[in-house]
């Protein structure tokens, strides 16, 4: 889930999106101060707009808004008190963690890519990665599905060159770090770095 706030440019609303994707086209429906947009295609509920956000949600955030277990609870008492009678699933898990790469193989249909089991902690997961440092061995930064980068991107189960790819191991630069050098490469972290732990830059 990721929430906007632009009181100046959109007015006092929170734009909540649920989806990581994007529907090419969708329908709404508006409840009190909630409009739901659903997918047209599959009626999936993918975003919701509050109105007066300001009288549901504590926030003085400008642009992303932070997703904390108490905004979680106030826009769920928001959506209680127009009536949607819908349970907002949150997963509150860290999105960036230390990731301790287990194999690296070369990707069977592309040369500049390789193939690696990373485990993050909680579950094993594989990466494709174009970094020309990435090993076996390594304490590396990972962006778990759902993570949203400094950029704006959205993390998501991806399928490169047909193998399936659960993440991103990032670079000093993807994550925003100051003094990032330009070269191509990911971060690699000191060996005593926990593997799991959440990254905090």
């Amino acid at each position: 889930m990721n929430i906007f706030y632009n009181i100046n440019g959109v007015g006092d609303v929170l734009l909540v999106q649920l989806a990581l994707t994007r529907p090419e086209s969708i329908v709404t429906k508006s409840q009190g101060d909630v409009t739901l947009i659903h997918d047209e295609v599959t009626g999936e509920l993918t975003a919701f707009n509050l109105f007066n956000a300001s009288s549901y949600v504590k926030n003085e955030a400008v642009g992303e808004v932070e997703l904390t277990e108490e905004v979680a609870g106030q826009l769920q008492d928001a959506l209680l008190k127009n009536g949607v009678e819908i349970k907002l699933d949150i997963d509150f898990t860290p999105k960036f963690v230390v990731g301790h790469i287990l194999t690296k193989e070369k990707h069977p249909n592309a040369d500049k890519l390789s193939v690696c089991t990373v485990d993050v902690g909680s579950e094993t997961v594989q990466i494709v990665c174009g970094a020309p440092n990435v090993d076996a061995g390594q304490k590396v930064v990972v962006a778990k599905v759902g993570a949203v980068m400094p950029s704006g991107m959205v993390i998501r189960d991806a399928e490169l060159r047909g193998v399936p790819s659960a993440g991103m191991i990032c670079s000093a630069k993807e994550l925003g770090l100051p003094d990032a050098p330009e070269e191509k490469g990911i971060l690699v972290l000191d060996n005593n770095a926990v593997t799991g732990e959440i990254f905090t830059k």
